[in-house]
């Protein structure tokens, strides 16, 4: 009799186990299924995160509309996309023209039928004391990072308010949280989309079904750094901690099925942004010693404009191939922490 007892309650548990894999087999397809009939826009797609983040979709079977510059480019990630049963449109566009992007617009929706995710991607960086780079440089800058996210936007909104949904997701970076010293176009244009992201949300609060999002991802592993305009007269490395940006990817992949206004990813920009918050006259300072500290003892090299003016050719992948070669170096964002201990420590005393 009590074998019997037993032999039932093991029956039921494997039955309970059983039916608790198939739902959540069903619930993981019905996520396929909705991301299925997703039309996403990316801009900046064809290299780095823009690029992960196509693939990342692409293996789920959303509709992609890709955007960036670089046709040829661009054509070499659709023909990826299309290679894992995703369809995929190449529209190459400009992110600092307002026409470019509501001609991007009008072509998502044709292909699509609907706008149902636009992600603001495209970014450059200039690297340079302020007065030593070109002021055109500094305003290309501006231009695509703020103008760019804001045209994107200009764009896509007409389409979602005529649909009554819609999700705009900004990669906007832990530089929206914590300026970086020699980057002053860079660090005022992401401090700037923070600002008119969170603006567009007080807008947008009567629409409930409008969702815009924004991503805080931590330094990247992508060719960003080696597209960058540098006038620092050295050979530039990003700082570590490097993240993955398929990670990035992810992240935007389950933003379409689960909105937040806000998404950090990665340790090292909660660090950062505690940092600055806190001790902003700190981390200040030991920033541009870090910095000044690499340019002094970095490899010489010449000054380009980079990817900043006009696209370049170099860089396609989505991988920078950083991370291995930084694994000695100081980490920037355990260094800020030091600070921000100092910093406590000196508050306290006072």
């Amino acid at each position: 009799m009590l074998f019997q007892r037993f032999a039932r309650l093991v029956d039921q548990i494997f039955l309970s186990c059983g039916l608790f894999v198939v739902m959540m087999n069903q619930i993981q397809s019905m996520k396929e299924h909705t991301i299925k009939e997703k039309v996403v826009v990316i801009t900046g797609a064809s290299s780095g995160v823009g690029r992960a983040m196509a693939v990342e979709f692409a293996g789920k079977g959303a509709k992609l509309i890709l955007a960036a510059r670089r046709e040829e480019a661009l054509d070499e990630v659709v023909q990826e996309c299309e290679s894992m049963g995703a369809m995929a449109l190449t529209v190459p566009a400009d992110v600092r023209y307002v026409d470019d992007m509501q001609a991007l617009a009008r072509a998502a929706h044709r292909f699509g039928g609907a706008i149902d995710v636009w992600v603001n991607n495209a970014g450059v960086l200039a690297a340079a004391e302020l007065n030593e780079a070109p002021a055109e440089v500094h305003d290309e800058v501006i231009r695509t990072n703020l103008m760019g996210y804001m045209h994107g936007a200009y764009a896509a909104l007409p389409f979602f308010k005529e649909q009554g949904y819609g999700l705009l997701i900004n990669n906007i970076s832990v530089g929206g949280w914590f300026p970086t010293p020699y980057a002053a176009a860079y660090t005022a244009s992401k401090f700037g989309i923070r600002g008119f992201s969170e603006s567009l949300k007080g807008e947008l609060s009567a629409y409930p079904h409008i969702h815009v999002c924004d991503l805080y991802p931590g330094f990247l592993d992508t060719p960003g750094i080696q597209h960058a305009a540098n006038y620092t007269g050295v050979f530039l490395k990003p700082a570590p901690p490097l993240y993955d940006p398929r990670r990035v990817a992810r992240a935007v992949v389950a933003l379409t099925e689960h909105p937040q206004p806000v998404v950090t990813i990665g340790v090292a920009p909660v660090f950062l942004k505690l940092a600055y918050s806190l001790f902003p006259s700190i981390t200040r300072i030991i920033t541009a010693a870090i910095i000044r500290s690499y340019i002094k003892k970095a490899d010489a090299m010449e000054a380009t404009s980079g990817n900043v003016l006009l696209p370049v050719e170099y860089g396609r992948g989505i991988d920078g191939g950083w991370r291995n070669a930084n694994t000695s170096k100081p980490k920037l964002a355990g260094v800020v922490l030091l600070a921000l201990a100092a910093g406590l420590l000196l508050f306290q005393r006072r």
